[in-house]
């Protein structure tokens, strides 16, 4: 992002791009507060950014007045409550671009379909497309789970630092779903080396008896995304599994250039 000082003209001063100087600026605080945690000093934005401090104050100001910022008591600027509902709609879009694919998913395995998003500490699945089968899955569109137990939380956080994910598991507790479910961190992080060296990760009874899950990261998703198929254990053996993966790695390549597209379009 390119440096300049603030001035009245600024917020009609074309990019590079095209667009609007300000508006690319104060999405990128935006998001660089997002990678921070949520609440960051405009000292740390300046620094980051590069946006000398008259430039960041003042977008900040505008963004307060439009409920996207909140300034906390200690003067630190956080992420708004209006930004959860352009999230919300922004998931439910994401997960209806996916359902053609997670469609494809259950054509080709026969198993249900499903897309998750890690949302703060929690897994949120978006969209799922059932298998022909009568067996009812325990996921279902719009249920939270916590990630240690589920294949996608597994894929979601495989290439998080590990403390990271023990400050989360941390936060979360670790509690059992069923007698096969993860319960230490240890046992946690040892599971994501296993999905970093094979590429996919896997929920074997540990969500739900009875119930295998295989998973694979979306990659380059504009925001954190998994794709899995589920079915009973009987079906999604190892012998099915080696042949399962290759389409759910597949699938998520495919996606990967669809949501591409998507924000390369949203750009023109």
């Amino acid at each position: 992002m390119p440096t300049s000082s603030a001035s009245t003209t600024d917020a009609a001063k074309p990019a590079a791009s095209g667009g609007v100087q300000s508006l690319e600026r104060a999405f990128d605080l935006l998001e660089r507060m997002a990678d921070a945690g949520g609440e960051v000093g405009l000292s740390e934005l300046s620094a980051s950014s590069g946006l000398p401090l008259p430039t960041i104050h003042r977008l900040m100001r505008t963004l307060v007045a439009c409920g996207y910022v909140r300034q906390q008591p200690n003067r630190r600027y956080a992420l708004g409550p209006r930004l959860i509902r352009l999230g919300e709609s922004a998931s439910r879009l994401l997960g209806t671009w996916a359902r053609p694919y997670l469609a494809r998913l259950v054509e080709e395995t026969g198993e249900t379909a499903n897309m998750a998003l890690l949302d703060g500490d929690e897994i949120v699945y978006v969209a799922q497309v059932p298998s022909k089968h009568s067996m009812r899955m325990f996921t279902e569109v719009g249920r939270r789970v916590l990630p240690h137990s589920t294949g996608v939380g597994k894929a979601l956080l495989a290439h998080t630092p590990d403390e990271e994910v023990r400050a989360l598991l941390a936060r979360t507790g670790m509690p059992a779903a069923t007698e096969k479910t993860i319960t230490t961190a240890d046992g946690f992080l040892a599971a994501l080396a296993d999905v970093r060296e094979t590429g996919y990760a896997v929920d074997d009874n540990e969500q739900e008896i009875g119930v295998r899950c295989l998973a694979v990261s979306v990659p380059d998703s504009p925001t954190a995304a998994a794709i899995s198929i589920s079915g009973p254990a009987g079906r999604v053996t190892e012998a099915a599994t080696e042949k399962i993966v290759p389409i759910l790695q597949q699938v998520a390549r495919e996606l990967s250039t669809a949501l591409a597209n998507t924000t390369a379009n949203g750009q023109a």
